[in-house]
């Protein structure tokens, strides 16, 4: 029996035999060709690109179908690159030049690319090189006549296991013969994981070395909870995870049969069950959970899945959608949160040593003013299709907040002047992320209609533990009784005013 942590993605338990996809590591032979023979091999390039071209829109199409807006946008970002003249214009130039054969010329050049992005120290950045290997998969599987791999002819109810997959893989996976997903690579937000997690069944990612542990028919522990998988467990273990997937099993029918029952507590107080999102389309699932609203839309992840930043035209249409699903319940949009480990790190010719403690979230914004001011722009205009509430994200200090609201009643002010409607008294909160934050809770109630306390930045700033280091993971505790006075504070802060209310 083995037991290997990996990154949770998508929650569930799932008990199974293991289907193992080998690692796609293609040795293509460098062969040179006749000078004659050129032609043809540019021919099958373009005819290859063609190909893997409709593969990538059907993949997009069925994602939208099936999955949601978002995720299909993944496959248009590969599109994208399958499309972009300076990657393909190279494995041109090669096949011309030193009459390589075209899947030399792809595998080499695609390798070279994927290289680029792992020589760059950040996680995030690392991800990207997936991209590359899932529309170099699409152009190899024409070029070298392979049929559908294993994952396409699954006939009975497995768990994948993988080194890694590209989104199109996943797309590939009929989500009724796929009991759970583990892989050796991948982070919670890469593209894998995105379309993974969307499909439902229990996913965990970046288990570092589970592949090569795996046999077909190994007997496979799958919790989507924790990021724990166990291989070949012995009858006691088995025996206890059995158990625990009934129990979930059965607490949510529990849950299922409660969700249409109004949050009153036995005294008659009446409790707001808000839920967070990432995309529009994941707010049909909670109100059938009994949602009352969306708490927390956090935008960047429509900046995080495109390889440009979005425009005002394509932000707003998001966001009005979610107004819409939402048919005159709350939505709160969190200013995007970029920075960290995540978007903003890649366009740096020099990326920050500590981007934790770096220009992140509102600092970033600031700083980019143009990108702060469409986004703004986009909640401005979808608020005048329902009820809508602005929260910037990791305030720090007054100063910041102050500057926040000097854009935003700039921003107000040319669409009054383009005479764009809007919520002329839209309410406007701060997240409660940082020690400093919490500590000048008396003086942010004053100019701020609400607070949303986000947890797992203030215990990470507050007991120095980054959540993600396995190795002081144990440190990082909600119960810190410093974080539970912090709360506290920020709290009793907040009651002191009942018109600003707590999420």
């Amino acid at each position: 029996m083995e037991l290997i942590k990996g990154i949770p993605v998508s929650p569930g338990i799932a008990i199974g035999r293991a289907l193992v996809l080998e690692q796609s590591l293609r040795r293509v032979p460098h062969r040179i060709l006749p000078e004659e023979d050129v032609p043809a091999e540019l021919l099958r390039l373009e005819d290859a690109l063609a190909g893997a071209c409709e593969d990538l829109e059907a993949h997009r199409d069925r994602a939208e179908a099936t999955l949601g807006r978002e995720p299909a946008k993944i496959f248009e970002y590969h599109l994208g690159l399958l499309r972009d003249p300076t990657l393909i214009d190279p494995i041109r130039e090669r096949i011309s030049k030193e009459r390589v054969t075209a899947a030399f010329a792809v595998a080499d050049e695609f390798a070279r690319q994927a290289d680029r992005f792992l020589e760059d120290e950040s996680p995030e950045i690392h991800r990207r090189a997936q991209d590359f290997v899932g529309i170099e998969d699409q152009l190899m599987g024409h070029l070298m006549g392979r049929s559908s791999d294993r994952i396409s002819r699954l006939e009975e109810p497995a768990i994948i296991v993988a080194h890694e997959l590209s989104p199109g893989q996943v797309m590939a996976l009929e989500s009724r013969r796929v009991l759970g997903l583990v892989t050796d690579m991948g982070g919670r937000t890469d593209h894998t994981s995105i379309v993974a997690g969307a499909m439902g069944p229990p996913v965990v990612v970046g288990c570092s070395a589970i592949s090569p542990v795996v046999d077909d028919g190994d007997l496979v522990i799958v919790d989507g909870r924790s990021g724990e998988v166990v291989v070949r467990p012995d009858d006691e273990t088995l025996a206890r995870w059995r158990r625990a997937a009934v129990s979930l099993a059965t607490r949510l029918e529990t849950l299922v049969e409660l969700a249409p029952l109004e949050s009153v507590t036995t005294d008659g107080t009446r409790i707001e069950l808000m839920g967070n999102i990432e995309y529009p389309h994941e707010i049909g699932p909670l109100l059938e959970c009994g949602g009352d609203g969306v708490g927390l839309y956090r935008t960047e992840f429509l900046y995080l899945d495109s390889r440009d930043d979005p425009t005002e035209e394509a932000l707003s249409e998001e966001y009005r959608l979610a107004v819409k699903h939402l048919e005159g319940r709350p939505l709160t949009i969190r200013t995007v949160d970029l920075g960290a480990d995540k978007h903003t790190q890649r366009r740096e010719i020099e990326p920050e040593r500590n981007p934790f403690l770096g220009l992140r979230s509102i600092r970033y914004c600031l700083q980019h003013l143009d990108l702060f001011r469409t986004q703004l722009r986009a909640i401005l205009r979808a608020s005048a299709h329902g009820p809508l509430r602005i929260m910037f994200p990791l305030i720090t200090a007054m100063s910041e907040l102050r500057q926040a609201r000097m854009v935003l009643e700039d921003v107000m002010e040319d669409c009054r002047d383009e005479g764009i409607p809007f919520d002329e008294n839209i309410p406007v909160g701060i997240m409660i992320e940082v020690p400093s934050a919490a500590l000048m809770a008396t003086t942010f109630a004053r100019e701020v209609a609400f607070f949303s306390i986000g947890t797992n930045d203030l215990i990470q700033y507050t007991v120095a533990v980054d959540r993600g280091n396995e190795r002081v993971a144990s440190l990082y505790s909600a119960a810190n009784p410093a974080v539970v006075k912090l709360v506290k504070n920020v709290i009793r802060e907040q009651i002191r005013d009942r018109d600003k209310p707590l999420r």
